[in-house]
């Protein structure tokens, strides 16, 4: 489910969320199952990268991660656990 940034920047547009985070970080996974149980009740997109892949993302969310960012300007939503206030707080302002 991890993507390369690469992907990301392709599919940049309003109201897409991406979870920065690693493979094997058990707060990324739980802010992923938690994203995807917010998709049954309210409709909206997300992918996930793998910062580990660019020394960029390393740099800039090494300890944060998972973070929930709101693309294309990068707003941060939320990090370490998904914040259902902010989230909704969000997705509410765009649409």
């Amino acid at each position: 489910m991890l993507t390369d940034p690469g992907e990301m920047d392709r599919n940049r547009g309003a109201g897409k969320l991406v979870v920065y985070g690693r493979r094997e970080c058990h707060l990324c996974q739980q802010m992923i199952a938690d994203l995807q149980q917010q998709q049954t009740r309210i409709v909206f997109e997300f992918g996930v990268v793998d910062i580990d892949v660019d020394p960029v993302l390393v740099a800039r969310y090494n300890d944060k991660i998972p973070v929930l960012i709101a693309l294309p300007d990068e707003t941060e939503i939320c990090h370490h656990f998904l914040n259902l206030q902010a989230l909704d707080d969000y997705l509410a302002k765009i649409r």
